[in-house]
């Protein structure tokens, strides 16, 4: 009887192994990003006002309009600032951005925050190595963005110069892919 007992026993902790394994990979399906799941079958929109850590940018993307171009069928690649990024601005310049007088100013920044077209973080890594180590893409603002890797990390850095850190890449969505940066691209 003991060794039935440890018999069952052992399939129950290999089926909760198992369990475990296939929630792990759920998991890894589905990316967290500010505390809640990015699920690849909803649109950007639709995931990024879940996401506690995007909620200036869901706000700015209400106030330029930019809600129905951006969770239309895409695909686009998205550098999406976080909260804090937007917050390394000087002070006032959110506030003021998404007064409605400013709209043709802010939606120029959150364009260039937006590539037509999807790039994963492996297909940025490889643009950047078929450049001499820097690549270039154009937004849907019009103006370029650099791309560089250093080791692992990938890096865009605007026009101006600024450059920024992609924190979590791949954030896959039905209509393109969100790279979360850690902080606002300038045209």
């Amino acid at each position: 009887m003991p060794g039935k007992f440890s018999g069952r026993r052992a399939v129950q902790i290999v089926a909760l192994a198992l369990a475990l394994g296939a929630a792990g990979g759920a998991q890894a399906k589905n990316p967290m990003v500010g505390g809640a799941p990015m699920y690849a079958n909803k649109t950007i929109v639709e995931n990024a006002v879940n996401s506690k850590d995007h909620t200036t940018l869901v706000a700015a993307v209400k106030a330029a309009g930019l809600v129905d171009t951006l969770s239309g069928p895409g695909p686009f690649t998205v550098f999406a600032p976080t909260n804090a990024a937007f917050a390394k601005l000087p002070p006032g310049t959110v506030e003021s951005l998404v007064q409605p007088q400013n709209k043709p100013t802010l939606t120029k920044i959150l364009t260039y925050h937006v590539v037509p077209d999807l790039y994963t973080a492996k297909d940025l890594m490889a643009l950047a190595k078929k450049g001499g180590g820097q690549g270039q893409l154009t937004t849907v603002q019009g103006e370029p963005l650099a791309v560089e890797t250093k080791g692992k990390k990938v890096y865009v850095t605007d026009v101006k110069g600024n450059t920024v850190a992609v924190t979590i890449p791949n954030v896959m969505q039905s209509n393109g892919v969100i790279h979360v940066v850690n902080g606002v691209l300038m045209p």
